[in-house]
């Protein structure tokens, strides 16, 4: 109840997004029961299992995912980072101070199995996956066409190039993965998730990569050489995507 009072308080706020930044998915299968009974046992003070400790964050995740649902919120789930690697670092200077690198945790069956929990109770909401791991691309760009039901124009996106992957190789790469296996006109394009003014212009420069990677193939002759209909793809990617998928 506190939780969803929470999501509430943001809501009536003007909160329409949430961001999660998990090392993978959670999701393994439990009772209520047995939530209430490692709640209690950690309320105790007593030590909890790693397998208790994952049926706890499942059930979370779920509740959460389900109450985003209820308000009409957007999901993220950013997937893949090892953080705070260097320990004496840390001590030093705190976390998020430059010390995280790619993790190469199994992202698939997981994140398969909370999506389809979602959908098979139909209270799976727009969702938006990024992964860290390049190795993972093909990965997420296949994962979303399994929960794309048409309800939504791509309901569920695969997100940009993040982090270590937000620069021109790793962006070109999330580009050619989600034109290759899904549909790259619903793309929803480059987020600013930054509270630096100065992260603003990846924008610009996530717009040359897409340009140039299009214009390339057209001169390939892989695309049509037709600028009103490649050009309205590059403007749905750039602006009107995002603009219908957040309903700001």
């Amino acid at each position: 109840d506190a939780l969803k009072r929470r999501i509430e308080f943001f809501d009536k706020n003007g909160c329409k997004l949430c961001d999660h930044g998990l090392e993978q998915i959670y999701f393994e299968n439990f009772t209520e029961s047995e939530v209430k009974a490692i709640f209690e046992k950690k309320r105790n003070n007593k030590e909890i299992s790693n397998a208790e400790a994952l049926k706890f964050q499942s059930a979370i995740l779920l509740f959460l995912a389900e109450t985003y649902h209820e308000f009409g919120w957007v999901q993220q789930f950013h997937l893949g980072a090892l953080r705070n690697n260097n320990e004496r670092m840390l001590r030093v200077l705190g976390p998020d101070t430059g010390w995280d690198s790619i993790g190469d945790y199994s992202q698939a069956t997981k994140l398969s199995a909370f999506l389809n929990a979602l959908d098979s109770k139909n209270k799976l909401t727009k969702t938006i996956i990024y992964n860290l791991n390049p190795a993972d691309n093909e990965v997420m760009a296949t994962m979303i066409g399994n929960f794309n039901d048409g309800s939504v124009k791509g309901k569920v996106q695969y997100g940009s190039g993040w982090w270590f992957l937000d620069q021109k190789d790793g962006m070109t790469k999330q580009l050619n993965a989600l034109s290759n296996m899904g549909l790259i006109s619903c793309f929803i394009g480059m987020l600013t998730d930054s509270r630096s003014f100065l992260s603003f212009p990846r924008h610009e420069y996530f717009r040359r990569i897409l340009c140039n990677l299009l214009g390339d193939e057209i001169k390939r002759g892989e695309l049509p050489n037709d600028m009103e209909w490649i050009g309205k793809m590059v403007s749905d990617i750039s602006y009107n995507n995002a603009k219908e998928y957040f309903k700001f």
